[in-house]
């Protein structure tokens, strides 16, 4: 083989290839070597840099996965690093770090093409605050087509809750299209059904999916956390980035955290947000404050009594205007507030703190169980229903 051919085969030109031959002839096989190896790279951090680095990584973010180890050493130190870069400090440092798990394989689904046309909504028991605060629930929204970020943060995971983040929800993105829950009993009611849902062939349903369906939104349950696995992910990512953020800000309480969450998001979301398929945006717009109240609150009906009173969780209300009402509903607002309406209008009611003594009745006479009674002379078991017996001075009638 000629110079020239050999120059062609691996990419060189037949002058490179001389020189080559020159190295091993003069060097052995080691002359085939670069130049430039085992010297330090041109664009190599410096030493004190690295030291820096790796002293803070122990300090402050031994805990944290490399990636937002890096973020964090630049964005509060100025250190930018890459992630690899970092591993490979570490690595020869002989210092331990946080490993990714092995993903297992499951089947991918496509993701929704617009934005608000799915959004995942799920509740994240979790300690958040580390021990130095009380436990607490997250509840996390997540758009299934552009992993925009939702949540806040409540003492439980209840219909309370469910109804006031999805409230914020509405009021800040909009009507979402459907919302992807699991079967937790706020979400999903496990009642048996009434005559009247048998009767129209509907499931019984809890008060949110009531509120839900008021507000034209379809519900999807899921039937285990894979199915929705987007915002199972979300709470993985959370809860081992924002746990950590929230103890860098010494953050130990609810109201701390919502607080917390209005300036973390947006910049979550910037970071992690992806474009959708589709540019059109499904989520319908939010209606009045009013009506948002009114469809997004406990409803209970309730029989009105002939005096005009109801009965709510043991207290007596009292209608104060006439109405030929039989049966009203009673509306729980998450303002703390509480309306009977009929027909969607509004009634005026009292509350009444007590209900009346009843007036006192004659004491009955209570009997011994081994006492004996003695009937009265008037008593009609004293009365004689046979005829009486005819004496000897007495003459027999005859017909």
């Amino acid at each position: 083989m000629t110079q020239r051919e050999a120059a062609g085969l691996v990419g060189l030109s037949d002058r490179q290839v001389r020189r080559l031959l020159q190295r091993i002839r003069t060097e052995g096989d080691g002359g085939i070597c670069h130049r430039a190896r085992g010297q330090a790279s041109n664009h190599q951090l410096p030493p004190q840099v690295k030291d820096r680095a790796l002293t803070l990584f122990q300090q402050a973010y031994s805990d944290f996965n490399l990636v937002h180890a890096t973020e964090k050493l630049e964005e509060v130190h100025g250190i930018a690093l890459h992630a690899e870069t970092l591993r490979l400090w570490l690595r020869a440092a002989g210092i331990p770090y946080k490993r990714r798990k092995a993903k297992r394989h499951r089947q991918w689904r496509e993701r929704k093409a617009h934005r608000g046309e799915l959004v995942q909504l799920d509740g994240s028991h979790h300690d958040w605050f580390e021990g130095r605060g009380p436990a607490c629930v997250f509840l996390g929204y997540i758009d299934d087509a552009t992993n925009t970020v939702f949540g806040r943060f409540y003492d439980y995971e209840g219909t309370w809750p469910a109804l006031d983040s999805l409230k914020r929800y509405i009021r800040q993105y909009g009507i979402p299209q459907g919302v992807y829950l699991d079967k937790h009993t706020t979400y999903k009611s496990w009642a048996q059904p009434t005559l009247d849902e048998e009767l129209i062939d509907q499931p019984p349903r809890s008060q949110f999916e009531q509120c839900v369906a008021a507000l034209g939104i379809a519900v999807l349950h899921a039937n285990s956390p894979q199915a929705k696995g987007r915002v199972e992910r979300l709470f993985k990512t959370l809860q081992d980035r924002l746990v950590r953020e929230l103890r860098l800000a010494g953050i130990q309480s609810v109201a701390e955290a919502n607080a917390f969450l209005t300036v973390y998001l947006p910049k979550y979301n910037q970071r992690f947000r992806k474009a959708a398929a589709s540019a059109a945006d499904l989520h319908r717009p939010a209606p009045s404050r009013r009506a948002l109240d009114r469809l997004l609150c406990l409803k209970e009906a309730r029989t009105v009594k002939n005096d005009f009173t109801i009965a709510h969780h043991g207290t007596l209300y009292q209608l104060t205007q006439a109405t030929r009402a039989k049966q009203v509903t009673v509306e729980e607002r998450l303002d703390g507030t509480l309306h009977i309406t009929y027909h969607g209008q509004d009634l005026r009611y009292r509350a009444i703190p007590a209900r009346p003594p009843k007036a006192p009745s004659a004491p009955s006479r209570r009997l011994h169980e081994n006492a004996r009674w003695i009937p009265p002379g008037d008593h009609p078991w004293r009365k004689r229903c046979l005829p009486k017996r005819r004496t000897r001075d007495q003459p027999l009638a005859v017909p």
